[in-house]
């Protein structure tokens, strides 16, 4: 499908390398890893065992490979688009969190747009409700899918793994996905407990049986498990919908960003942090080794947690289904013609939608 630009020019089908900067990434794990290759950079080369290690936990999806050649044009403007989805797998370790029903959505799905001089980011949340025209895909074993309309968007994981979910975020927005990571329950679980917990403050109490959580008002350091039900509560808080655990999702990454920060320099802490964080991770294939890592995390470095602008994508509850949303299609294209254009996003484009009501019970 070919769309229009605010230039007016077509978009779609040609490749061709990105933007200047190297490297890519995925979910909260990117700030992580940051730290990781601090430790690594002063370390030298005498850790040639610890990149042979961290190497090993790495195994990237070729999601070039998998799409070909119909994808977005290439940019070339300085700027970076990472899709990061958190997957809902219930298999393996994760089955601790549900009945694993044979197939895995993205639980959390975020476009991470990283400007040129990689001094700020914006942040656009997908619902994982959002009704969309989900093209048609295959996934790596060769399994073709015919697309649907109206189609969840968590489905496009579901039918066609990682290559299907970047095919339907880059359809939706026009934007080439520079990169692709994924985090699953137990990794991302892992990765908290590693880092020594998270301290938010919660304004109300959070109490939700499906996610385990039970907070009162007040200050709080999260270990792995409470993190993990914080991001994934939902009936408990605002109007109960997936925009309000957004919400919480977004003010609980500030706080993971800037606490990773404050890591500082302690090789063991470092070290044990980069071990958790590529064991937690499904990177695209150009981000599955240490030192492509490490090209991407000094990129990121610079980026502090208050120059980190988080949005939901503007939708509206669908009148067919209260319990799905639809895109407001204008302020959408308000969305990614600013990122597309390595612009912020306008406060326009999200006013007079639909939010959750969850904003402001953590801080």
């Amino acid at each position: 499908m070919t769309e229009q630009t605010s230039s007016g020019r077509a978009r779609g089908g040609a490749t061709g390398r990105r933007r200047k900067p190297p490297a890519k990434r995925r979910r909260r794990v990117g700030i992580a890893v940051s730290g990781a290759a601090a430790v690594l950079v002063l370390a030298g080369a005498g850790l040639g065992y610890v990149f042979l290690k961290l190497d090993g936990n790495l195994q990237g999806v070729d999601i070039n490979a998998q799409l070909g050649t119909d994808r977005p044009k290439n940019i070339d403007n300085g700027s970076m688009d990472i899709l990061v989805l958190g997957s809902d797998s219930r298999s393996g370790d994760n089955g601790a969190y549900g009945k694993d029903e044979g197939g895995a959505r993205s639980d959390t799905a975020m476009v991470v747009h990283v400007y040129e001089g990689r001094k700020k980011a914006s942040v656009v949340s997908i619902p994982r409700d959002t009704l969309v025209d989900r093209p048609a895909c295959t996934d790596g074993q060769g399994t073709e899918d015919a697309g649907a309309t109206r189609a969840m968007f968590n489905t496009a994981y579901e039918v066609g793994g990682p290559a299907c979910a970047v095919k339907t975020v880059e359809a939706m927005s026009g934007i080439r996905m520079d990169h692709y990571i994924e985090v699953d329950f137990t990794g991302f679980k892992k990765l908290i407990d590693t880092l020594g917990g998270v301290e938010i403050t919660t304004t109300r109490a959070i109490k939700d049986s499906k996610s385990h959580l039970d907070l009162e008002p007040g200050t709080h350091t999260l270990d792995g498990e409470q993190s993990l039900g914080l991001v994934r509560t939902r009936k408990s808080v605002g109007d109960g919908s997936d925009l309000g655990r957004i919400q919480l999702q977004q003010a609980f990454m500030k706080a993971f960003i800037e606490q990773v920060k404050d890591v500082g320099t302690n090789p063991k802490k470092l070290l044990d942090l980069a071990d958790a964080a590529t064991k937690a991770i499904t990177p695209d294939s150009e981000l599955d080794s240490v030192q492509e890592l490490m090209g991407f995390a000094r990129g990121l470095t610079g980026i502090p947690a208050q120059n980190v602008h988080m949005v939901t994508l503007p939708v509206q509850y669908d009148p067919q289904d209260p319990n799905r949303v639809v895109p407001v299609e204008e302020k959408a294209k308000q969305v990614w013609t600013a990122l597309e254009g390595d612009r912020p996003i306008p406060a326009t484009a999200t006013e007079d939608t639909a939010t959750g009501r969850a904003d402001g019970v953590v801080k």
